[in-house]
């Protein structure tokens, strides 16, 4: 199983390039980061885990920014997000960007993407809350077409691009329905999400990891129904506080790679985190 990180990285934390050649170091598989631009002061929108929402969140970095900084000083890490919001992005920019890091990077790119859970973040981007889901979807497409191998236009209920030559591409060949890098899609199991998977997704970023015995095969026949092979699909359980017995479960689903929590901390705090974390990689299971 490949172990991967993930983090809030700010201004106050260890930076992206003291991590990254650590984790290339140490043999972890990736680092994937959060993204939000901003959170605002006057916020009404309560914090998912419950309680008050923490530091980190008002002050983390650009995650494009600082994984093209740990691409530069790594040459195997995978380098992820976990998750890009696309609602608050112009799909042509996100575009440029993601594939410019795909490809700098040799293909080492995950796209993890998610619909946001901050009203008043997402509204200051001019997203309407209760349509935000067809505005992934629709801005995914439009992604899709400008990573196309020729020029392909396309024209959606959000928005459109001509055909054009857009350079460079992601690494990745398209396969089946999905054109760009390594995408996942975080969120909660449920109907729709699920249907988004299996229409232009790798597969699935579940939050925490839990109740994945119960959602797993109603996922797989989703995936299945839409004609997807059921060996591509991808399950990567994210932002897990990890035990032998949880990794181990997870393994008997078939689950190839987790990514697991580090604290928003300076340099020394992280490393001690790592070091905790290290007998989980000694062959790439886990172990007690």
């Amino acid at each position: 199983m490949r172990i991967a990180v993930t983090i809030f990285l700010t201004d106050e934390t260890i930076t992206p390039a003291r991590l990254a050649r650590e984790l290339e170091q140490r043999g972890f598989a990736g680092l994937y980061l959060p993204e939000h631009t901003h959170i605002p002061a006057e916020r009404t929108t309560p914090y998912p885990a419950g309680g008050d929402l923490p530091r980190e969140y008002g002050r983390t970095l650009d995650p494009f920014v600082a994984l093209g900084q740990a691409a530069a000083v790594t040459e195997r890490l995978g380098l992820g997000t976990g998750v890009t919001l696309v609602a608050q992005h112009d799909p042509i920019d996100l575009a440029k960007r993601i594939a410019t890091l795909d490809h700098l990077s040799g293909g080492r790119f995950t796209l993890g993407l998610g619909y946001g859970w901050n009203v008043e973040e997402a509204a200051d981007h001019g997203v309407t809350w209760r349509t935000r889901r067809e505005l992934v979807r629709d801005r995914m497409a439009l992604m899709r077409a400008l990573w196309s191998p020729e020029p392909t236009a396309y024209a959606g209920r959000f928005g459109s691009v001509r055909a054009a030559f857009a350079h460079p591409k992601p690494v990745r060949k398209p396969r089946g329905p999905v054109v760009g890098p390594r995408t996942l899609v975080g969120g909660a199991a449920g109907p729709k999400l699920f249907a988004h998977i299996a229409e232009y997704a790798d597969g699935w970023l579940p939050i925490g990891g839990r109740g994945l015995t119960e959602s797993l095969p109603v996922l797989r026949s989703v995936w299945s129904d839409a004609g997807r092979d059921p060996a591509d699909l991808e399950v990567v359980p994210y932002a897990v506080q990890p035990t032998p017995g949880k990794l181990g479960h997870y393994a008997e689903l078939g689950i190839e790679e987790v990514v697991v929590q580090l604290p928003p901390a300076g340099e020394a705090d992280v490393l001690r985190a790592l070091d905790a974390y290290g007998p989980l990689l000694a062959d790439g299971t886990p172990r007690t």
